[in-house]
């Protein structure tokens, strides 16, 4: 159902693009939108990892430098079978974890001194898991083609309400064509934003489900993430981390506060939902067993 519900909102926000380019910028606006989603995902396909990392001053290590947290990655992706990612440790006292890269053949895992000092072995081991899960699912890929998107359409909106303010905008021809009135023109640029970062948001929230459920699969234990999980939300509100709201959803909590309908922003599920599901997954014969499958 997740992976349906991705689907769908994708489809949806790539549509919104192309209405939104066509009702403020007529056809030429719908291809001016559509190009520019194409450059802008190029450039976070190939440059968006280096920059993260760069960031938040992550460091690569070695085996030798960071035995616990490189042996934990390298046992899940031996058991994966998946290729080795790249290890980061990043110098911040808040607990938090994210992956980045493009593919499994060009990821990266990075952690924060913070979440190594809280955690257990095996509740690091069920966050690595998350991590290599969303690294699996190409989650990486699919959350910077909805935050282009999502960027594009505002983008587009801004250039409208400049283009307005300074008489410019379309030809009156384009209006007799029936390209939209004034009135449909000032709601697009005003709504559409909002629907796009809604629709953002809440295709980050289900690869965050679907990463929880894989990571308890790999790691062979649901309780090792779910009380990870629970004291990470403690960590977090405890040491915020200065992180910029649009690396939020990369990270396995989110490091930005709030409640009530900021929770429609919100790029990660409620965390008393994240947990329940974790523990809803029970052993039976030796295997993990998900209520959604």
């Amino acid at each position: 159902m997740n992976t349906l519900k991705t689907t769908f909102l994708l489809t949806l926000l790539t549509l919104l693009l192309v209405f939104a380019g066509q009702a403020l910028g007529g056809a030429g606006g719908a291809k001016m939108a559509f190009m520019m989603a194409l450059v802008m995902n190029g450039i976070s396909y190939f440059f968006s990892d280096k920059i993260v990392l760069k960031m938040y001053g992550a460091r690569e290590v070695t085996q030798m430098e960071s035995p616990i947290l490189y042996g934990i990655v390298a046992d899940l992706v031996m058991r994966a079978k998946m290729p080795m990612p790249k290890v980061y440790i990043i110098d911040n006292p808040a607990p938090n974890a994210f992956a980045t890269g493009r593919n499994p053949d060009h990821a990266a895992v990075a952690a924060t001194t913070g979440i190594l000092q809280l955690l257990s072995r095996e509740e690091l081991t069920g966050v690595m898991a998350h991590e290599l899960a969303h690294v699996k699912h190409r989650d990486i890929l699919v959350g910077s083609i909805a935050a282009v998107v999502a960027g594009a359409i505002s983008m587009l909106a801004n250039m409208a309400q400049w283009g307005m303010m300074f008489g410019g905008g379309r030809s009156n021809d384009d209006r007799e064509e029936g390209h939209g009135s004034m009135v449909g023109s000032i709601a697009m640029m005003i709504l559409a934003p909002i629907a796009a970062m809604l629709i953002q948001m809440a295709i980050s929230r289900s690869r965050e489900y679907l990463a929880d459920e894989g990571g308890a699969w790999l790691c062979g234990n649901p309780m090792w993430l779910a009380n990870a999980l629970r004291k990470l939300h403690v960590g977090a509100q405890t040491v915020p981390m200065d992180a910029s709201p649009a690396t939020a959803h990369m990270f396995i909590v989110s490091p930005l506060t709030g409640g009530g309908m900021l929770s429609l922003f919100s790029t990660h599920p409620p965390m008393e939902e994240r947990v329940a599901r974790l523990e809803a997954m029970v052993y039976r014969d030796g295997q993990i067993i998900s209520p959604s499958r």
